[in-house]
């Protein structure tokens, strides 16, 4: 039999920021302010968890809804279901395909290829209503900037995963998922290995980026004003990885 891993302790560590960021900050630097504040070294081995809506500010990615103008398809879509048609309408714009439009429920593949309502436009703990926020460009690439600098100001390597909430079909509710990942696998494969009574594991590949966002998000919590943690004692496997990794190839989707 092959013998398992021994379990280790898993440890979970908010971290609070005590302003608002604005477009054009240097979040690193805020990060490190943060982790200051509250008297927390980041220490060899730790994965940092950082809620995508704090990236996107610090990228600019606000849009004022003043400037938005409904189509009239999006005045009648949102006139039917009570919701702002200016939102529809933005959602629509950074969408590449409308997955399914059905009872107020606007599902969208991003530009990124992800899969999610409303192309993750938001308008929820921006500023009240004015303003909605959009995803980061290049939400890869923003994990990788933030681990890079991260590495240049503390002398170590931290991986870097960017965090979002999706639904799930055919579940109620949301989770955190992974949609930016620097300096670590976003996936174990398991494949060719076997299992502790010697069955070999076929198809077992293990969405670790997606677990850890999820972990994370039960300490950041929507209303926590916690946009980061840290996650200490998980054995990642360094690397390249990439929020595509985790994005069926449609060769291979039965839902398509």
């Amino acid at each position: 039999m092959t013998k398992p891993d021994r379990p280790r302790d898993l440890q979970i560590i908010p971290v609070s920021f005590s302003d608002e960021i604005r477009p054009g900050d240097a979040l690193t630097d805020k990060l490190l302010q943060a982790l200051k504040g509250v008297r927390l070294p980041l220490a060899r081995g730790d994965i940092l968890i950082v809620k995508h809506k704090i990236v996107s500010k610090a990228e600019g990615r606000l849009v004022n809804l003043r400037g938005i103008k409904p189509s009239a398809s999006s005045r009648a879509w949102a006139r039917k279901y009570k919701l702002d048609a200016r939102v529809t309408e933005l959602a629509l714009a950074e969408s590449q395909r409308v997955v399914r439009r059905k009872r107020g429920v606007l599902i969208t593949e991003t530009r990124h290829g992800f899969i999610c309502a409303n192309s993750g436009v938001d308008v929820s703990n921006v500023d009240g209503g004015r303003h909605a926020l959009l995803l980061p460009k290049d939400s890869d690439r923003s994990a990788a900037r933030i681990h890079r600098e991260l590495k240049k100001r503390t002398k170590l390597s931290f991986p870097v995963i960017i965090t979002d909430s999706f639904g799930r079909p055919w579940r109620e509710g949301l989770t955190e998922v992974a949609i930016g990942i620097a300096g670590m696998e976003a996936l174990h494969d398991y494949r060719r290995q076997r299992d502790p009574y010697g069955y070999p594991l076929r198809v077992s590949i293990e969405a670790v980026a997606d677990e850890l966002a999820c972990a994370a998000g039960l300490v950041c919590g929507k209303l926590a004003r916690t946009p980061v943690c840290i996650v200490r004692g998980f054995r990642y496997r360094r690397g390249r990885g990439s929020a595509r990794d985790l994005i069926r190839p449609a060769a291979t989707d039965l839902f398509r």
